[in-house]
């Protein structure tokens, strides 16, 4: 009977949890749990988001053009193609008759250039890719930021080393409004707004629009 008594005691001790098991669930509740929640949220934050998914997007083209030909070493203005940025929200695409300005006498037989030659002669649009696109629930006016001195690199990078058009800032909220908050880090004298890695000159500060008031306010883009 004792020897009965004396095993089931022992059975009894092995059943038991060692003490320190009692601080697991403070531990996890208190220091894992919180840890990891906030490493998925960081998670979700950045490689959900346009700094993420946007930024390098670089479709295919269905003419290789490059921008670090014509506007670089060309120096061909960003204005002679997208014409209507000082005027209109769109920056515009340019129609193939701008092409075949030059290309009527350069480079007449190149076959890299054989879908431009097909544009002109059945009048049919070049399929071009778009690169950068706002969400549809936001406005954008490319002429309201070009007639206050926001430079073209400012929003689409050194287009004049790409040679093929990738996007180069996220173009997200967060990220216009770092402009809108401070908008006087990011403006250039009006005649400057095409320069290509613009460096400030003696004379530009007095140069640059000081009355800049940007909207910061939801209707000011989602309208």
């Amino acid at each position: 009977m004792s020897n009965e008594k004396h095993g089931s005691d022992r059975d009894d001790e092995l059943l038991k949890f060692p003490s320190w098991h009692n601080i697991i669930p403070p531990i996890f509740f208190l220091v894992v749990g919180p840890v990891v929640t906030l490493l998925a949220i960081g998670g979700v934050w950045y490689y959900f988001s346009p700094k993420f998914t946007d930024v390098g997007y670089m479709p295919e083209q269905p003419v290789h053009y490059s921008h670090k030909l014509h506007a670089g070493e060309l120096k061909i203005d960003c204005r002679y193609c997208h014409t209507a940025v000082e005027k209109t929200p769109w920056a515009g695409v340019p129609p193939t008759q701008t092409c075949m300005n030059c290309h009527n006498a350069v480079k007449t037989k190149s076959p890299k250039l054989e879908m431009v030659r097909q544009s002109w002669k059945t009048g049919e649009s070049i399929p071009w890719v778009r690169v950068h696109k706002i969400a549809d629930y936001a406005y954008f006016d490319h002429s309201a930021h070009v007639q206050v001195g926001v430079g073209c690199e400012s929003c689409h990078g050194r287009i004049d080393q790409m040679v093929e058009v990738w996007q180069s800032q996220p173009l997200s909220m967060g990220w216009c409004l770092e402009c809108h908050n401070a908008p006087e880090q990011h403006l250039r004298p009006k005649d400057k707004v095409t320069v290509m890695g613009y460096t400030p000159s003696p004379g530009d500060k007095e140069r640059i629009a000081t009355e800049v008031n940007p909207p910061i306010h939801c209707s000011g883009c989602h309208r």
